[in-house]
């Protein structure tokens, strides 16, 4: 199976991205330039994480008018999988491709830390390999991660499924801290209705590796690769 990993000027998850496909699921990777008009056959797209065009006007706002999402677009309209991670979360919700936008975080300050999450849906292309209410956790790295959305959408989301990731307190967190940024509904992912787009804050391609602390974003790139290659 073969990865493209997009650069935007500013990414810096693009290389975590690309070693965690290479290293941890032994498949082809090829990075794709935001100028680049040509998808060179990947089977998945990873929009990774950093601070596209230095988050100017907002979070992912330039980085949407990119010509390879053109091209991006096109591959989500074929059904074909896209994880979003972070900055590439905020662009997908720009380009339209996911509901919701990702304001600034509650604190205004820049959070990166571990955090706990639960897998509210374990039956998408992306989280088959969890089990549904599992808690894993993941790292996040951001200062506009905060999820909103108006009440039609959010409702929609709740309802049809749509929302993957919660965050969860784990035994020694207070209710009110588990929450890094403030999102609506605790919201941590989602997935696009048609089920082959997530958007996530969380970084699960920094944690694959048992290594460096907990691989539970392992089972995240496993689960791609086993709807792929079926």
């Amino acid at each position: 199976m073969k990865f493209g990993i997009v650069t935007f000027p500013g990414s810096n998850g693009d290389y975590d991205a690309y070693r965690g496909v290479i290293e941890a699921l032994g498949e082809e990777a090829v990075y794709l330039w935001h100028k680049d008009h040509d998808l060179q056959s990947v089977d998945v797209v990873i929009l990774p994480g950093g601070f596209s065009y230095g988050d100017y006007l907002r979070a992912g706002a330039i980085a949407r008018f990119s010509p390879i999402m053109t091209e991006v677009r096109a591959h989500a309209d074929r059904g074909a999988p896209i994880l979003a991670i972070c900055n590439g979360f905020q662009v997908a919700c720009e380009a339209g491709l996911l509901p919701g936008a990702l304001l600034r975080n509650n604190s205004l300050k820049f959070v990166c830390a571990p955090v706990s999450l639960r897998v509210e849906n374990a039956a998408t292309m992306f989280t088959s390999g969890y089990d549904a209410k599992d808690i894993v956790t993941l790292p996040i790295a951001h200062g506009d991660g905060r999820y909103s959305a108006d009440e039609e959408t959010l409702q929609r989301l709740e309802g049809e499924g749509q929302v993957v990731f919660r965050y969860a307190p784990d035994a020694l967190q207070a209710e009110e801290a588990y929450n890094p940024n403030g999102s609506m509904n605790d919201i941590a992912g989602i997935v696009s209705a048609q089920g082959n787009v997530l958007g996530m804050m969380p970084h699960p391609e920094r944690a694959v590796d048992p290594l460096l602390g907990p691989a539970d974003g392992l089972p995240l790139f496993e689960s791609i690769l086993h709807r792929v290659a079926a």
